[in-house]
C-alpha cells in the first residue's frame, strides 16, 4: 500500500511516538520478567551478609576494645606491684636505701620485664639517688659513650658535700662482669623532678604524663610511688618504661590489616600508636604529644570528630568515600592515668570476603542473563530489524536528513517489502520538494495537517539581503564556468550560515540572496542570529577571498543589509505554483540597506530597529540617517562590526571597538548639529584610521 507524503509521514510518527516497538518490547518484558529475580536474589544475599559482617565487625572491635584495655593494664599492673614493693621496703627499713645495697635488687627488678628501662630511689632527707637502669650503647654519658659490651649500670648519686653531689656509673654486662666506672660532679636533684614531685602528691602508685629521660635520652613514663618513715614521706621509688614500646605493642595487635589504634591522653593527644609513626617530640627537654586530629593520617582526625558525646559503644561514620568503624573508651581509673584507647578499622576489611561472593554471584547472573538477552535479541532482529530501519528513514525523512536512497528490501515478508518501496517515493519526493521550498516550511507541513493555501498573516521578523560587489562587471571579466562556480561557493556560505542559525532562506537572485528570520518558526532572538550569520558569512569570506587571492583570482565582496520589521509572509502565486515568501515596507528596506553599503563602503549595514531589537549583544557604530522610499522620516543606519557571545571568531578585536567608539562621538555631533565638533572628530578618526571610508564619505559631506 502507499500513503500519501504528509499523512504517510504523520501515521508512521504517531506510531513511533505512541506504539510499543517490537524489539525492545520483547527485550523489555524479558528483562522484566528475569532482571528482578535475579536482583531480589543478589540484594537479599548482599544485605544478608553485609548485615552479619558489620555484626561480627562491631563484635570483634568490642572484644578488641576491652582485650586492649585489660592487655594495658596488664603491662602497668606488675610494674605497679613491682613499684609498690620497692616503696614497701622503704617503708618497713627506713635506712635500705642510704646506700648502694638495693642496686642489685633493683637489678632483679630491671630483668622482671624489657619493658623497663631503669629501676630507682630518689631520698627527700639529702636528695641521694640509687638507680640501675640499662645502657644505650649510642648514647654518651659525660660526653663519652659507655664501654664497650655494656648493657647495665649502677648508677647512684652522693648526698650534698661541700654544696655539689656527685654522679657515679658502674658499668657491668649481661653476665655481671664489671666494665669500669666514671664519675661526675652534678647538681640532679631528684626531689625537683616532676617524678618525685608527683607520686608525692599523689600518695600512692601513679603514671606520670610522657617525658624525657634525662639520663637515657629517651622518651617514657614513670611509675612512681613514695615511702614513709615515722608517717612523713622518705623518698620515692620508680621504673621508668619507654613510650615506643606502647606502640609496638599496639602494631603487634591488630583485628584487621587496615586496623589503626591509639592510646591517648585525656586531651586527646597521642601517647602510643599502631601505625609507629612518631607522635611526639623533644623541646628544650619538654615532650610535646600531638594531638590526634593533627596527624598526617587525616582519617583519626575524621573519626574523632564523629564520635558520640554521650557513650563509649563503637559507631560507625565514613571518610573518602569509605565506611569505618571506631571506638572511643576511657581506661579504668585505677590504672593510674586518665587515658583512653581509641580503635579505628574500615567495615571492609570485614565485608570484603563477602562483597567477593556477592561479586561473583553478580557477574555470573549478569553474564547469564546477557546471554539470555543475546538469544532473545536474535530471535528478535529477524522479526524487527526490517521494520526498524523502515522506522529510522521515516524519520530521517520527516526531520530531512540523509540523502535519498533506497531502504533495504531484503525482508522474506511481503507487506515489509512494498512498504519498503513505498517509503523510497515518499523519500526523494520530500527531499526534491525541500530543494525548492524553504526547509522550515516542509518541516511544518510534514509536522502538521495543514494544507498549502494561498495567503498569509502580519508577523515582526527579521529580512536580510545581500549580493556581490561590481558582480555586472565581474560577470565581463571571469569565464562563466569560473564565475558560476565562484558564485556557487559563496552562496553555499550563505546557505550554511542562515541555516547554522535557524534561518529561511526565501529566493536567490542572481549572486543575491534574500532570506528571513521569525518564519515559519517563531525566534525570540530573530534580530540577534540574522546578526550573526551575517558575520560568519563575511569571515568565511573572507578565507574564501585568501584562496582565491592566492592562486591569482580577483575576490568577492559580499553587501549585506538587515532590517526587522512587521511584513506579511506566507504563499503568494497561484494554485499550480506557490511561493512562500515576505512582503511588505519592511522588505524594501533590508533591500536599501543591503544598497547603501556601496555608498560608504560597508560590508554589512543594519537599521536602527535591529539595534533596538539587539544591541547590546552587537558591536555597531551609527554611519548615517537615510531616506527611505516610503517612509516619510530618516533612517539611522550602522555598520555592525562583531557580536558578542557567538563565539570566539566572531567577537570584534580591539581596533573594531575603539573605531566603534570614536565613530558614535563623531556621530553624536551630527546629531547635535554641531557640525564643527562633527568634523573635528571624525578627523580625529582618520588620525587613527586613514582608510576609513565611512569617515572619509562623511568628511566630505560635512565639509561640503
Amino acid at each position: 500500500f502507499v500513503v500519501p507524503g504528509a499523512r504517510f509521514s504523520r501515521h508512521m510518527t504517531s506510531i513511533l511516538k505512541n506504539k510499543l516497538r517490537l524489539k525492545p518490547s520483547i527485550l523489555t518484558l524479558f528483562v522484566i520478567l528475569t532482571v528482578p529475580v535475579f536482583v531480589t536474589i543478589v540484594s537479599a544475599t548482599y544485605l544478608s551478609n553485609d548485615k552479619q559482617a558489620r555484626a561480627n565487625a562491631r563484635e570483634l572491635i568490642e572484644r578488641f576494645r576491652v582485650d586492649a584495655i585489660e592487655n594495658i593494664q596488664s603491662v602497668f599492673d606488675p610494674i605497679k606491684s613491682l613499684v609498690r614493693t620497692v616503696a614497701t621496703i622503704g617503708n618497713e627499713y627506713p635506712d635500705v636505701y642510704r646506700d648502694s645495697r638495693p642496686l642489685k635488687y633493683f637489678h632483679s627488678v630491671l630483668l622482671h620485664s624489657d619493658k623497663i628501662v631503669s629501676v630507682y630511689v630518689g631520698r627527700q632527707d639529702d636528695g641521694s639517688f640509687w638507680q640501675t637502669r640499662r645502657i644505650e650503647p649510642t648514647v654518651k654519658i659525660f660526653d663519652k659513650l659507655p664501654p664497650e659490651g655494656a648493657q647495665f649500670a649502677y648508677r647512684w648519686i652522693d648526698p650534698l658535700k661541700n654544696g655539689a653531689s656527685v654522679d657515679h656509673y658502674s658499668y657491668f654486662d649481661a653476665k655481671g662482669a664489671d666494665l669500669g666506672q666514671v664519675r661526675q660532679a652534678t647538681t640532679y636533684d631528684p626531689r625537683e623532678r616532676g617524678w618525685y614531685r608527683r607520686a608525692v602528691i599523689a600518695g600512692n602508685v601513679m603514671i606520670t604524663p610522657p617525658d624525657v629521660f634525662a639520663a637515657l635520652g629517651l622518651i617514657g613514663f614513670t611509675v612512681g610511688a613514695p615511702f614513709y618513715d615515722k608517717g612523713k614521706v622518705a623518698g620515692v621509688a620508680a621504673i621508668d618504661i619507654t613510650l615506643d614500646q606502647f606502640s609496638e605493642y599496639l602494631a603487634q595487635r591488630k583485628i584487621s590489616p587496615n586496623t589503626l589504634s591509639y592510646i591517648l591522653d585525656q586531651q586527646g593527644r597521642v601517647i602510643a600508636n599502631s601505625d609507629l609513626t612518631r607522635s611526639y617530640t623533644s623541646v628544650n627537654g619538654q615532650v610535646e604529644l600531638q594531638h590526634v586530629t593533627s596527624l598526617l593520617n587525616d582519617l583519626p582526625a575524621a573519626a574523632f570528630a564523629a564520635r558520640p558525646r554521650q557513650h563509649e559503644q563503637p559507631y560507625s561514620f565514613n571518610h573518602a568515600g569509605r565506611e569505618y568503624i571506631a571506638s572511643l573508651s576511657t581506661l579504668p581509673p585505677d590504672l593510674g592515668a586518665r587515658w583512653q584507647f581509641f580503635v579505628i578499622t574500615p567495615i571492609d576489611d570485614f565485608t570484603s570476603a563477602f562483597q567477593e561472593n556477592n561479586k561473583r554471584l553478580l557477574i555470573f547472573g549478569l553474564l547469564a542473563v546477557a546471554l539470555q538477552i543475546a538469544i532473545i535479541y536474535f530471535l528478535a532482529s529477524v522479526l524487527s530489524g526490517p521494520l526498524e530501519k523502515l522506522a529510522l528513514k521515516v524519520g530521517q525523512i520527516q526531520d530531512l536528513e540523509g540523502e535519498p536512497g533506497p531502504v533495504s528490501r531484503d525482508s522474506p515478508i511481503r507487506e515489509i517489502a512494498v512498504l519498503a518501496r513505498a517509503i523510497d517515493t515518499l523519500d526523494v519526493a520530500v527531499k526534491s520538494f525541500a530543494s525548492f521550498v524553504p526547509i522550515g516550511l516542509v518541516k511544518k507541513l510534514l509536522e502538521s495537517e495543514q494544507k498549502l493555501e494561498l495567503g498569509g498573516h502580519s508577523r515582526f521578523l527579521t529580512v536580510f539581503f545581500s549580493d556581490i560587489e561590481s558582480f555586472s562587471t565581474l560577470s565581463e571579466e571571469v569565464p562563466s564556468q569560473e564565475l558560476l562556480l565562484r558564485v556557487s561557493a559563496y552562496l553555499e556560505i550563505v546557505t550554511r550560515s542562515v541555516n547554522r542559525e535557524m534561518g529561511t532562506i526565501d529566493k536567490f537572485m542572481g549572486d543575491g540572496v534574500m532570506a528571513f528570520w521569525g518564519a515559519p518558526a517563531l525566534l525570540e532572538d530573530h534580530a540577534w542570529r540574522a546578526c550573526v550569520a551575517a558575520v560568519r558569512i563575511q569571515q568565511e569570506m573572507d578565507v574564501l577571498n585568501a584562496r582565491w587571492q592566492s592562486e591569482g583570482q580577483k575576490p568577492l565582496r559580499a553587501r549585506i543589509g538587515i532590517h526587522c520589521d512587521a511584513v506579511m509572509v506566507g504563499n503568494i502565486g497561484s494554485k499550480e505554483r506557490m511561493s512562500y515568501t515576505v512582503m511588505g515596507d519592511g522588505v524594501n528596506i533590508a533591500a536599501r540597506l543591503e544598497g547603501i553599503n556601496k555608498e560608504y563602503r560597508t560590508r554589512i549595514c543594519i537599521s536602527h530597529s535591529m539595534f533596538k531589537e539587539a544591541g547590546e549583544r552587537l558591536c555597531v557604530r551609527p554611519i548615517d540617517d537615510v531616506v527611505v522610499k516610503g517612509r516619510r522620516g530618516k533612517v539611522p543606519i550602522y555598520e555592525l562590526m562583531g557580536v558578542f557571545g557567538a563565539g570566539a571568531e566572531l567577537e570584534p578585536d580591539a581596533t573594531a571597538v575603539r573605531l566603534s567608539q570614536l565613530t558614535r562621538l563623531a556621530y553624536e555631533a551630527v546629531v547635535g548639529d554641531d557640525f564643527a565638533l562633527a568634523l573635528k572628530r571624525y578627523g580625529q578618526v582618520l588620525d587613527e584610521f586613514p582608510d576609513d571610508a565611512v569617515s572619509l564619505e562623511l568628511v566630505k559631506r560635512l565639509a561640503a
